[in-house]
């Protein structure tokens, strides 16, 4: 411990890292330089700074990551369309990485020795942090209190904040762990950890409301996406961060995206979580229907069997390694053609198509009418089921054949 001189710390403000500084101080003897990354959590973010520095940090970088982090991980994920185990939009999974990165180039322009996180030795936050790590500054030492100190629980956690007059942001009763950024929150914790119990949405829900308390009347929006990037919202040309952030106003009121999952961590165990992301619900059925449009019968299929693997890099921490650049590589490839406008109505919690439009669609009404044509020769498709059931067919005559002797 008496080798380090000086450990970056990943803060956030919440319970884990503001209990950090002081043990950093007492058992390492270091300096601690806090780093903050903005990633969309809004208010939590004030006066951290000031709590960084009282409670013994010398320094506290607030980094605004929110363009970045929209344009160089969200928009990648969404045009691969990757959902991890079919419901976990990944709010959390591509947070880390560039949060992780940003540490590094601050504790690389410091001379630190460490840097320090402060995720728990059950989680997966631990190896997309470490692994970010690994990528970018391979003999810094890493500090992993969770791995290292001798307290046990969330309770103790705030046994050691009271004793040391540390302010934290919850209270026994509210002590659920949190994650928010501009995409999502997720909540897990106290009684979310019997899957039996249904969340208390009144009391946990912070993006939204229920289906049950949505307005009655349905609320329709309009994205616009060019080479599967959304541009404009209703008609209005914006940034994707503004796009998702208003999203995220118009899905909450209505109900949207709110998903309780039992999900397979990387380290083994199964977990229970409560996660709210209106907005990037919204764009992802916007992007799938867009590309219904779009894409190729093959090269949406195969397209996703590649979203299943590119969440599972990014769930597992593995965002800067070559096979998910190549995945990426893919996905921009297939994004070429996806340009267009989507109408959805969001109702009671519910997201209903209601249009789709693209100068590169790929549907031919002329083809697909159900009315009379003069394009399609009906006649063709007896020969194309002939050969089609080709294999069929000559297995069941060897099986008659066998029968018959």
């Amino acid at each position: 411990m008496s080798n380090v001189k000086k450990a970056v710390l990943a803060y956030s403000g919440g319970l884990d890292t503001s209990i950090i500084i002081p043990w950093l101080k007492e058992n390492y003897g270091c300096e601690v330089i806090a780093v903050a990354a903005d990633v969309g959590q809004g208010k939590e973010l004030d006066g951290l700074i000031e709590k960084a520095i009282k409670t013994g940090a010398s320094k506290c970088y607030i980094e605004d990551l929110r363009e970045e982090f929209v344009n160089d991980y969200i928009i990648p994920t969404l045009k691969a369309g990757a959902v991890y185990e079919g419901s976990y939009l990944l709010g959390t999974s591509f947070a880390r990485p560039i949060i992780a990165k940003r540490v590094v180039d601050i504790a690389l322009k410091e001379g630190a020795d460490a840097i320090c996180h402060g995720c728990t030795g059950k989680g997966n936050d631990q190896v997309r942090f470490e692994l970010t790590i690994k990528a970018f500054a391979p003999h810094i030492k890493i500090i992993a209190p969770w791995r290292e100190w001798d307290i046990k629980s969330r309770d103790e956690e705030i046994d050691y904040a009271i004793a040391h007059n540390i302010p934290i942001p919850i209270t026994r009763e509210t002590n659920y762990s949190k994650d928010k950024n501009l995409w999502h929150l997720s909540h897990e914790g106290l009684d979310l950890e019997d899957p039996g119990n249904e969340p208390l949405y009144d009391k946990i829900l912070e993006l939204g409301v229920t289906p049950e308390k949505a307005p009655d009347k349905a609320t329709y929006v309009e994205i616009e996406f060019e080479k599967g990037c959304p541009v404009a919202l209703n008609g209005k040309r914006m940034s994707a961060v503004d796009i998702i952030t208003e999203l995220n106003k118009t899905g909450g009121e209505n109900g949207i995206g709110i998903e309780d999952i039992v999900e397979n961590r990387l380290v083994g165990m199964k977990s229970r979580g409560v996660y709210e992301t209106p907005g990037g619900t919204i764009l992802y059925k916007a992007h799938d229907v867009l590309e219904t449009l779009c894409l190729d019968r093959d090269t949406q299929h195969f397209k996703q069997q590649l979203s299943i693997r590119f969440a599972e890099l990014v769930y597992y921490g593995q965002w800067y390694t070559p096979l998910r650049e190549a995945l990426s590589a893919f996905a921009d490839s297939t994004q070429r053609t996806v340009t267009g406008r989507v109408r959805l109505k969001l109702y009671k919690g519910n997201i209903i198509n209601a249009g789709v439009w693209s100068p590169y669609s790929l549907y031919n009404e002329d083809i697909a009418t159900f009315s009379k044509d003069e394009v399609y020769n009906q006649k063709d498709a007896e020969g194309f089921i002939n050969l089609f059931g080709l294999p069929i067919n000559v297995k069941a005559m060897l099986e008659k054949s066998g029968e018959e002797k």
